[in-house]
């Protein structure tokens, strides 16, 4: 979709990151996008609403009491000509307000009487994204149908490490493109039912032990999402990751390789699976049933027995998906281990990028892949996994079409 003749009502909360909307209203803009602000009170500590007027070319909102504006009914017009509402930064402030419906200022009010979807990038301090009122106030506005991007994790602006930064432009524009699709644009995907798999897999090695990998499931997951903005119907079936449910999927949460099999052959039949998640490829033979001791004889001896493997099990199934894509996280001969993957298996197409150490793949939101089919291999340039995972879903469609 382009954002060429979209009407975006951008609302600025308090917070340091306040500054990074500056440029998002800037790159909306040089897309074609209509842009109008809110600037609140505490926005308009850390942003003038100069600049927003400069790059959105329109006035800045700010007063609930404005005359001229109110004179008109300006908190309902605003909220109803946008065909989207982002919120950016969410402070823990203005989502709380969101969640319980107070209309104190013009920003919530706004947000209360709008009747058109509605986006938010929150940004806050760790322990304050972390504490148990945001992530209900979270978990309503989800509820709600309110779209999230981010928080990302890293350094934040009060000294501490975690998660609580604001998601990075092009993350965000993203979402937004992917918000405006799941409402207004077209569903290229709508009557297919796509499986996901995301996520690692945890083997037990008794009932306190696992054997886990670095997956976050921020591909998997993404992936899920954009094929629901597609129209498509998801079954999304995950290991243990701290990913939030995309909106629009049947979540399935399993541990075990096994139990992900399970829970994919249950779900054909599909017309496309996906096999994101990082399967361990063995897992403890032995496994105790209760917790290992420590003792003179030394450190348990583990056998191991390979897991069945989900992506050569879903490409031979008698109810084959029409397109079955895997993925390749290799760290070393990336491509040619891929298009050997790929015949091996016997999917359609695989997805190979590389998770050495220092990448920062496992965990990041960036990545690197190239498309394998049988057709070649195709690079496709460093991008968030948001912008992968939309890629993936045309070409997807195009299969369809």
């Amino acid at each position: 979709m382009t954002l060429a003749g979209r009407r975006l009502l951008i609302i600025v909360g308090g917070g340091i990151a306040a500054y990074k909307v500056l440029e998002l209203v800037r790159r909306l803009r040089d897309q074609g996008a209509a842009v109008r602000t809110v600037l609140t009170a505490a926005g308009a500590q850390f942003v003038t609403p100069l600049s927003l007027q400069a790059l959105s070319e329109n006035k800045v909102y700010t007063d609930l009491f404005s005359l001229t504006d109110e004179s008109e009914m300006g908190h309902i017009r605003l909220s109803r000509e946008a065909d989207l509402v982002v919120v950016a930064p969410a402070t823990a402030d203005l989502m709380a307000r969101m969640a319980t419906g107070q209309a104190n200022d013009l920003a919530s009010t706004v947000l209360l009487a709008t009747d058109k979807p509605v986006l938010i990038a929150p940004s806050m301090n760790v322990m304050m994204w972390q504490h148990p009122a945001t992530q209900a106030n979270l978990a309503t506005l989800r509820q709600r149908g309110v779209a999230v991007v981010g928080p990302a994790a890293g350094d934040l602006a009060c000294g501490e490490v975690g998660s609580g930064r604001l998601a990075e432009v092009p993350e965000i524009l993203t979402a937004i493109v992917s918000t405006l699709t799941a409402h207004h644009g077209p569903k290229p995907l709508a009557g297919r039912h796509a499986l996901v798999t995301s996520g690692p897999t945890w083997e037990a090695i008794d009932p306190v032990r696992v054997i886990a990998n670095r997956s976050s499931g921020k591909q998997g997951h993404a992936i899920a999402a954009a094929l629901a903005a597609a129209g498509a119907r998801v079954t999304l079936v995950t290991g243990p990751v701290a990913e939030p449910d995309p909106p629009g999927c049947t979540v399935l949460r399993i541990e075990s390789a096994r139990d992900m099999l399970a829970a994919c052959e249950a779900a054909l039949p599909a017309d496309i699976a996906i096999c994101a998640a990082a399967v361990a490829d063995w897992r403890v033979a032995n496994a105790s049933d209760q917790k290992l001791k420590k003792g003179s004889d030394g450190a348990p001896v583990l056998s191991f027995v390979a897991n069945p493997d989900i992506l050569a099990t879903l490409a031979r199934h008698a109810q084959r998906p029409r397109l079955v894509v895997g993925f390749a996280a290799e760290t070393e001969r990336v491509v040619e281990h891929a298009i050997e993957k790929r015949q091996r298996k016997g999917c359609d197409w695989i997805l190979a990028n590389d998770v050495s150490p220092g990448t920062g793949v496992f965990g990041g939101d960036r990545t690197t892949v190239h498309l394998v089919t049988a057709d070649g291999v195709e690079p496709w340039p460093s991008a968030l996994k948001v912008e992968v995972a939309r890629r993936l879903v045309d070409a997807i469609a195009g299969v369809f079409r």
